[in-house]
């Protein structure tokens, strides 16, 4: 049987690798020790918007905080955030065997390429999660919204493509991915609405206000996106390119038209807000700071992103967690817009 690691054992990881775990594969999580601890005492809880539910007890779970973990896999899937790709590449260089398979299932554009400049002897795929994951207490990680597994199809990733059947996460194989990332980084502008807004996504998605933020911010990437020629892909029933108009619309036509985007766990917020939360860096630098830099290779500006990113920067750098109202960062969004 092909041995898996998750790189990464938080939300996302222990989500993805107790569902292969609970599917038959044989799994191994590298992360924390806070989470380590937790793993060992109280096994992981799984449970999906659905109501589906898993559990995996703590005699079957490996954990360690010891990347060397990583030197008996077959597959290596990386789910750290972004700020951390880069000290991932260089501890998964010094242990795991050439052929070693490695999926870079992150936020952000070019998770891994860095992966695969450290990584010269394994094959390196980019993949995409689109559903959001919550923890919801020690061991337990709900799935709080829709989606499958997005992933670059390769020859060498198809013996494990079973593992994933088996555990009910098909993977959706693509060509190209770089489609697939714009479109799912799209979705992830709201990240840092969701963070500066200090509220569940529902709540926030629901109001109005903090959707016109969203759809300015959808709209100046995807300007840039077709100077660059890069046409992203259709991840939800409306084109990309339609969404911003609908986010647009009055509060009880869009719960009527835009019903899948708040089909959404009650209590689910954005990763990035957790992070503010917790004290933690932000991805913000990876996600709209990367429609920022697309901007500047293009020779454009993006003022909506950067201003996002300005504020979610001074966020991580406050004393007291800002809760912006909806007013309040729309006029913010204007004024970077009249600049």
């Amino acid at each position: 049987m092909a041995k898996i690691v998750i790189y990464g054992a938080g939300s996302i990881g222990c989500y993805v690798g107790g569902r292969l775990l609970a599917g038959g594969s044989d799994v191994s999580f590298i992360g924390r020790a806070r989470v380590a601890d937790q793993l060992r005492h109280h096994g992981i809880t799984l449970s999906r918007h659905d109501e589906s539910r898993w559990h995996v007890r703590p005699e079957r779970i490996e954990v360690s905080t010891d990347p060397a973990t990583a030197a008996s896999a077959d597959l290596v899937l990386v789910t750290v955030k972004s700020t951390a790709t880069a000290t991932a590449a260089a501890e998964l260089a010094g242990v795991i065997r050439p052929g070693t398979v490695v999926v870079s299932f992150q936020n952000g554009i070019g998770n891994a390429g860095v992966l695969r400049a450290a990584l010269p002897q394994n094959t390196v795929l980019e993949g995409m999660v689109p559903f959001n994951v919550v923890e919801r207490g020690p061991g337990a990680f709900h799935q709080g919204s829709a989606g499958e597994l997005e992933i670059r199809r390769a020859p060498a990733m198809q013996p494990f493509v079973e593992a994933f059947s088996k555990a009910g996460l098909s993977l959706t194989q693509h060509a190209d991915m770089l489609p697939v990332q714009w479109a799912k980084l799209l979705l992830n502008l709201n990240n840092a609405i969701n963070a500066l807004a200090n509220r569940p996504l529902k709540e926030e998605l629901s109001q109005r206000a903090y959707r016109i933020c969203l759809g300015m911010a959808q709209k100046e990437a995807l300007a840039l996106l077709k100077l660059a020629h890069i046409r992203p892909t259709r991840l939800t029933p409306l084109p990309a390119s339609w969404i911003p108009h609908v986010l647009g619309l009055p509060d009880a036509l869009f719960e009527r038209l835009g019903r899948r985007m708040l089909t959404i766990d009650p209590l689910a917020r954005s990763s990035m807000s957790d992070d503010l939360t917790a004290g933690r860096p932000t991805e913000i630098d990876w996600i709209n700071g990367e429609v920022v830099r697309l901007a500047q290779r293009l020779g454009q500006t993006a003022t909506v992103n950067e201003r996002l990113c300005e504020l979610v920067r001074e966020a991580e750098r406050a004393d007291v967690r800002p809760s912006w109202s909806g007013e309040a960062l729309l006029a913010q969004m204007r004024a970077a817009v009249d600049t």
